[in-house]
């Protein structure tokens, strides 16, 4: 039988969850965090702690793109006037 592996399951988990329903900040730090103790502390379950890394990164990796686009478009997007300080 195989030795449970909780950090493992619980990245993968968080993962799967914050890309599902939209989890944005926390939840994928926690499991990028869970998923690197889980390849030190569980090396039965490194195949399910990869995978947890990779979801949590590319759902916060996703998350820091859209804040960044927004960033950039809604600073484009501010009404500017140029003649306000003339008058």
């Amino acid at each position: 039988m195989r030795p449970s592996s909780p950090l493992a399951l619980t990245s993968l988990v968080l993962g799967l969850v914050s890309i599902l329903a939209g989890w944005t900040f926390v939840a994928p730090i926690v499991g990028i965090v869970t998923g690197v103790l889980a390849l030190g502390r569980e090396p039965y379950a490194r195949t399910m702690a990869l995978w947890g890394i990779v979801l949590n990164a590319v759902m916060l990796a996703g998350v820091f793109l859209l804040l960044v686009l927004g960033l950039v478009f809604g600073l484009a997007f501010l009404p500017f006037l140029p003649f306000a300080f003339v008058l």
